[in-house]
């Protein structure tokens, strides 16, 4: 088939397994649904592609929607949440710790894969920064898609089943429609915010430059608005099936073999994180729910919608996911260079 026809065919597949983990309430389910759907057809070996140079595109409206979130009601809680944050970093550190050693040799996985699939950041991110530094991607996309869906599973579970919580699956309301110029600002972060990462040789420069200028554009009030849920929707589509269609001649051994190792390395950062939410209770007065939910290695969106659902504080849960996602962007190339770069 042509390539073109390969990309279509590609897509499609992605759109309808986007829809069917919607239908079914599943996490995340426009990009996860893409990604299983193509990966799936791309280890039986059916002719898809993935649009890859769409990626930095897909990647930088990915940015600006994380950037977004910088509202000044979430950082206005920072200084509330020194404690807490503090918590956090030592959080991530024993995550890093235990989690990174897991893949390595439980795993048998190469250090530069091992240390992009155990590190507690976010999907995206940690497949730009492993890819430029030569691991091996497939193992980081199963790593950590895995962990997301494991993670939210476990925690709707507790929070239904063991605490009686009605979790529900919605989608979150949209803002307000884009004027003229929040569209303008929020085009301009993603494309300056690109240009500029690379200028500046960002880690993930395209994801990166554009969260910067969002989320600077939000935290000085020139815009509380967020890409239009459609195109949130499509580019994770996109983003999905490029991340599947990278998976032909995958043997579905080394699905099997890495569903178990997400499923281990899930449990002992949910150990660490409920150790690390009994000292936000202890030494800072927050819940154990609340806590748990700021820590847990899932989605931003999706475990704010659990917070939002049990009556959380959504703000406290947010604020702390953005921050370990930005500490993980930042410190885990600095500390590849300075502990693996001679592996």
């Amino acid at each position: 088939m042509p390539d073109l026809a390969r990309t279509a065919a590609g897509l499609a597949l992605g759109t309808l397994g986007g829809g069917l983990f919607h239908a079914l309430s599943l996490p995340l389910p426009w990009m996860l649904g893409a990604l299983f759907a193509t990966m799936v057809a791309s280890v039986a070996g059916a002719p898809v592609r993935g649009p890859t140079r769409l990626r930095p595109a897909i990647v930088a409206i990915i940015g600006v929607l994380l950037g977004s979130r910088f509202t000044p009601a979430v950082i206005g809680q920072a200084g509330e949440a020194l404690v807490t944050l503090s918590i956090l970093l030592v959080y991530l550190a024993a995550v890093a710790a235990v989690v990174v050693p897991w893949y390595r040799f439980v795993g048998r996985q190469d250090w530069t894969t091992a240390y992009f699939a155990g590190m507690p950041g976010g999907l995206t991110e940690m497949i730009e920064l492993g890819e430029a530094r030569g691991a091996q991607v497939p193992a980081i996309v199963l790593a950590h898609s895995l962990r997301i869906v494991i993670t939210i599973a476990l925690m709707a579970f507790l929070f239904r089943v063991v605490l009686n919580h009605d979790v529900g699956s919605s989608i979150p309301p949209q803002g307000r429609p884009l004027d003229p110029v929040d569209a303008a600002l929020l085009t301009g972060s993603a494309v300056l915010g690109a240009i500029l990462g690379t200028r500046l040789r960002l880690p993930a420069p395209t994801f990166l430059g554009p969260l910067a200028l969002s989320a600077a554009a939000h935290l000085t009030g020139l815009t509380d608005s967020a890409p239009p849920g459609l195109l949130v929707i499509a580019a994770q589509v996109v983003l999905g099936t490029i991340l599947g269609c990278r998976f032909q001649g995958i043997p579905t051994a080394m699905l099997g073999k890495a569903g178990l190792l997400s499923l281990g390395a899930t449990v002992l950062t949910l150990a660490v994180a409920a150790l690390a939410g009994l000292a936000m209770q202890a030494w800072a007065g927050v819940g154990l729910d609340q806590a748990m939910l700021a820590l847990a290695p899932g989605g931003l969106t999706e475990m704010g919608l659990i917070a939002l659902a049990i009556h959380a504080d959504v703000a406290f849960v947010a604020l702390h996911h953005v921050v370990r996602i930005l500490i993980v962007i930042v410190c885990a190339p600095l500390l590849f260079r300075t502990l693996l770069a001679r592996d």
